[in-house]
């Protein structure tokens, strides 16, 4: 029978002061156990695996069953991710500030954890396993609300992890598995006010939106990423075309994936020919002055304005790095932009003015990542500016309380 999930978050509610007072050592035990269980159980996860991806084949793209994919070697990176988020500082308990008041009140600013995080993701079972761990070790309890098309992935998923927190002595109810993937659970999760202490929206921007739009409790935006890359006149050619493969065609179907590329005019009938070339496989978008250079689908109104998460790209060509400043700036979502440059005044006044959570000179935008950042892993890309902005991790899932010691003062 289908557990209701309000039931499954006030269940997490009230497990959540166990964790909370957990010292540092039983969270690390924990996350050990639960990737000792994730390998253990690999060939279940992936025989649940295989039945997500064959009921969705029809139904999605080829990029888009890549997202859902999971393969030993997959599975392992979720153990290694676990493994890593071990070796990180607890960030419980952190002092952030201390004041000492002229009547001798002692104030401490002390890292706390949230309470409930609840997360609603699409697609990527791995998403499971990260969300987890990383609220565990900051001390939070975790509701997972997944899509319709991963669902036995991450309860194959789940089971391993609460294995975990078994040995570990610790409640399962600390990681809740939302087991109703119809639209009304997300809803019931955004307006679950005084259980969900933040809502985190990992997904298209359909998602995104709907969170801003109704969530009654605190949100966290992530990233849709119309991620920018601008080669810059003096930019050394092979390495443009390098870092452009990389961050479109690693892998297309996620947030950091390039979707727009900005060229500057002074060497673009130098340039787009070898893009040309460099990027067979790749549909690119191209506004008319890159048009008049190499052959292409022309753009269309909205294709500098869409998060493609396939082999598409689109390609204009600029004036100049001011130019390029200004088109990311009516078009990104925030999430990450790149310049290629040999010209340090160009790299300082590109990564001065573009407003974006991760901003990159001479590297490709896919590093925007919490492992890749040494977080482990991450909740999500924040592309918003109160709380926690960029990778997710540990630091950003903790708030702050003020403890103050006192020797009988009034006021």
């Amino acid at each position: 029978m289908m557990r209701e999930t309000l039931a499954i978050v006030r269940a997490a509610k009230a497990a959540a002061p166990t964790l909370a007072a957990a010292d540092a050592a039983k969270k690390n035990a924990a996350l050990q156990a639960m990737a000792d269980r994730l390998r253990e159980h690999t060939n279940a996860i992936l025989a649940a695996n295989a039945l997500d991806v064959e009921a969705s084949r029809e139904k999605l793209g080829d990029v888009m069953i890549d997202r859902l994919t999971l393969t030993e070697a997959r599975i392992e990176g979720m153990a290694k991710g676990i493994e890593d988020v071990i070796a990180l500082p607890d960030p419980v308990g952190r002092v952030l500030n201390t004041v000492t008041r002229p009547n001798g009140l002692a104030i401490v600013k002390t890292a706390v954890p949230m309470g409930v995080i609840a997360i609603i993701f699409e697609s990527r079972p791995n998403v499971t396993s990260d969300a987890a761990v990383l609220a565990l070790k900051s001390g939070n309890a975790v509701i997972l609300r997944g899509g319709k098309e991963s669902f036995r992935s991450n309860r194959a998923v789940v089971d391993a992890l609460h294995e975990g927190l078994l040995d570990a002595g610790l409640p399962l109810e600390l990681i809740g598995l939302v087991e109703d993937t119809d639209r009304r659970s997300s809803v019931e999760l955004m307006e679950a006010e005084g259980l969900i202490d933040l809502l985190i929206p990992r997904g298209g921007a359909g998602l995104i939106r709907a969170c801003v739009e109704n969530a009654k409790v605190p949100c966290i935006q992530t990233g849709t990423g119309i991620c920018h890359i601008y080669v810059e006149k003096s930019a050394d050619q092979d390495m443009a075309l390098s870092i452009v493969e990389n961050a479109k065609t690693s892998r297309p179907s996620v947030c950091n994936a390039a979707e727009a590329l900005l060229v500057d005019e002074a060497i673009a009938q130098e340039f787009l020919p070898k893009l040309r070339k460099k990027l067979a496989n790749v549909e690119l978008r191209l506004d008319p002055a890159a048009a008049a250079i190499i052959d292409g689908t022309p753009a269309g109104e909205k294709d500098f304005d869409t998060e493609f998460l396939d082999y598409i790209l689109a390609v204009r060509v600029v004036k100049d790095t001011d130019e390029a400043i200004a088109h990311i700036a009516a078009h990104s979502t925030g999430h990450s932009e790149s310049i290629v440059t040999r010209d340090e005044a160009a790299a300082a006044k590109f990564t001065r003015l573009v407003d974006s959570a991760a901003v990159y000179v001479n590297a490709s935008t896919r590093f925007t990542d919490g492992g890749e950042f040494g977080l482990g892993c991450e909740m999500g890309i924040s592309t918003q500016k109160l709380h926690a902005r960029g990778p997710l991790g540990l630091e950003e899932l903790t708030t702050y309380k003020f403890i103050v010691r006192g020797s009988g003062q009034t006021r």
